[in-house]
């Protein structure tokens, strides 16, 4: 897999909002095999949140991916991969963004999810755990009876961060985690609400160059090295109902995938349209790699992680929950 260059440039200011641009695509293409017979969804709702990982959307749009497939997707502002379950189950989206901690969990409680497409990789420094450049913590043991802002409970950022203080002999009993969107949690921990945030991009580069925070610890080291962070999803009876119309989703981002993996130059031109983050902030914040289809292999290592941790009752097989699209037999 292609690994995304990292740069650490000192910039000056960075303007971060939560605004999406919901560029879709219309029409239909006479050589699109997604058209045989007709799909069965032409107009869907796919939920991301506005950060790097979900580039893949915003690029297949861009590019025309979707259209040359007879879709038009219209993006739509998530918080977490956890609150997009009864957004899919209700019909709000048809697919959405999740991280796999999120969804691991929901299949553990019966949820019939299933796994559509791969999206984001850990890699070093795109999730840490961030402090302001005064604060008297100065390790990971330092957070003890401390506050820590996390995106979602019980999810990606606390299984993250648990593994780090367990590194440091602490548990996640021994701090408190307070949810806060991304974009809030910088100006929170300064203005004294939390002692400590796990962030990832481009809020890292924002709270360093505009609040002066610095990095704790890299939460994606040891067990967590290189762990799979996020996917797209759909319900069990979605996919089953639209065989068509997810096998046109799945070609389209996984085109958009590989552009992600292959040139980062194609990700800094997206950024600003979905996230208004600024386009030298896109050239300079450190991404994670863009895997362009799933491997069960590699996801189980997430499902495995969080048995270790009690994240899960019992152990689950991730096979049974992805969704090949036809090419991949």
């Amino acid at each position: 897999m292609t690994r995304i260059p990292r740069c650490r440039a000192l910039i000056l200011g960075v303007a971060v909002a939560l605004s999406l641009t919901a560029c879709g695509g219309g029409g239909e293409s006479a050589d699109s095999t997604a058209n045989t017979g007709g799909l069965e969804k032409t107009t869907i709702k796919v939920g991301a949140l506005p950060i790097p990982d979900s580039v893949s959307l915003y690029i297949a749009n861009a590019k025309g991916f979707f259209k040359e497939e007879g879709l038009t997707v219209e993006p739509v502002i998530i918080t977490g991969g956890a609150v997009a379950v009864p957004m899919i189950e209700s019909g709000e989206l048809d697919i959405s963004m999740t991280n796999y901690v999120s969804t691991f969990a929901a299949v553990s409680k019966g949820k019939k999810i299933k796994l559509v497409a791969d999206m984001y990789q850990a890699a070093e420094n795109n999730f840490n755990i961030m402090v302001p450049k005064d604060s008297p913590i100065k390790t990971v043991a330092d957070l003890k009876g401390k506050t820590i802002l996390v995106n979602n409970l019980n999810n990606i950022a606390t299984l993250a961060v648990t593994t780090q203080l367990k590194v440091a002999g602490l548990t996640a009993e021994d701090v408190k985690f307070a949810e806060k969107p991304f974009p809030e949690m910088g100006n929170a921990i300064a203005g004294g609400q939390a002692d400590a945030g796990w962030i990832t991009e481009p809020f890292i580069t924002a709270t360093q160059s505009k609040l002066g925070f610095r990095k704790l610890a890299d939460t994606m080291t040891g067990e967590t090295e290189n762990l799979p962070i996020a996917g797209w999803m759909a319900t069990e009876e979605w996919t089953q109902k639209h065989p068509k119309t997810l096998a046109a989703y799945q070609r389209a981002i996984a085109k958009a995938q590989e552009l992600a993996a292959s040139d980062r130059k194609e990700i800094e031109a997206r950024l600003p349209d979905y996230t208004k983050i600024d386009a030298q902030t896109a050239s300079v914040i450190t991404l994670g790699t863009y895997p362009s289809e799933l491997n069960a292999d590699r996801l189980q290592k997430v499902a495995d992680l969080m048995l270790e941790y009690k994240y899960l009752d019992k152990p689950i097989d991730v096979k049974s929950i992805i969704v090949a699209p036809p090419s991949a037999g």
